[in-house]
């Protein structure tokens, strides 16, 4: 597998779980509210968690293909919002083509807002910091959400998984 192919599967797997994640919240009498749930004081609530991950996807998009795609900027208002907003950057992932992506070995060099600034290759800022960062994101998400006792487990982390289970003889 290619590092688009690898990187588009991963974006595409994992939003779909991150939506599953968010229709069981969304399920739950207390709705919106979970929205503001957090790990701890000092980490960021879960709709941050939707924001920051999502970023992830545009912006490996935007560094690898080219692009100058938006991100969101502003928290999502309503479970509803986050889960339409994930089904945009799914379809966004189906869209964009393989052949987009610049060679494994293209210098990727990009700046973070409290001032530190990397360079790496494609394949390492997949590897190291996009992939990384993202996965993060969600398994915050999933995390709060437990915290928050919404009814989650490990197959509702990577249910995508089911389609390689061996069939019993």
């Amino acid at each position: 597998m290619n590092l688009a192919d690898f990187t588009l599967t991963s974006f595409e797997q994992m939003l779909g779980t991150f939506d599953h994640l968010l229709a069981k919240a969304e399920a739950d009498p207390r709705g919106e509210t979970l929205l503001g749930e957090k790990l701890t004081d000092d980490m960021l609530p879960l709709a941050t968690q939707v924001r920051f991950a999502t970023q992830q996807v545009v912006n490996t998009l935007n560094r690898l293909t080219g692009t100058s795609l938006p991100t969101a900027d502003t928290d999502h208002g309503s479970l509803a919002e986050a889960r339409a907003h994930l089904s945009d950057m799914r379809e966004l992932v189906r869209s964009t083509k393989p052949d987009a992506f610049v060679a494994d070995d293209t210098v990727v060099s990009f700046d973070l807002p409290n001032g530190m600034a990397f360079e790496m290759s494609a394949a390492e800022y997949v590897r190291d910091w996009s992939l990384p960062q993202f996965y993060f994101h969600i398994m915050t998400a999933y995390a709060i959400l437990r915290k928050a006792r919404i009814p989650l487990g490990k197959a509702d982390y990577v249910g995508y998984i089911a389609r390689y289970a061996k069939r019993p003889d």
